[in-house]
């Protein structure tokens, strides 16, 4: 990641993953709303809650592999490695900011 240039909330929210659930949820706009895994997940108590549950069930390390920008939008490729079904995989990650914070997130396949 370090060769990588982000914006201040995605590299928060990077840095953030890997400390906890709370400091994850920081980084949200209060009314932020997270779609993975076929679920949305909307304010900060509910992200809090759903970074929660992922980190109970599993253990694992992103890598932020790419940072491309479309649509006013931020697209991060990441391989996510882990104790889950499937992995390694890579996942798109497309954060859309609002000032200092994270107003939408994205992850997909």
């Amino acid at each position: 990641m370090s060769t990588l240039k982000f914006p201040a909330p995605i590299a928060a929210y990077f840095a953030a993953d890997t400390l906890s659930p709370e400091a994850v949820a920081r980084c949200f706009a209060v009314n932020a709303v997270v779609k993975d895994e076929g679920h949305t997940h909307t304010g900060r108590d509910a992200i809090r809650a759903w970074k929660a549950d992922a980190s109970a069930k599993y253990t694992y390390t992103t890598e932020p592999l790419s940072i491309t920008q479309q649509d006013g939008q931020h697209l991060v490729r990441s391989r996510v490695t882990g104790n889950f079904p499937g992995s390694p995989i890579d996942l798109r990650y497309r954060f859309h900011l609002e000032g200092d914070l994270i107003a939408s997130l994205q992850i997909a396949s």
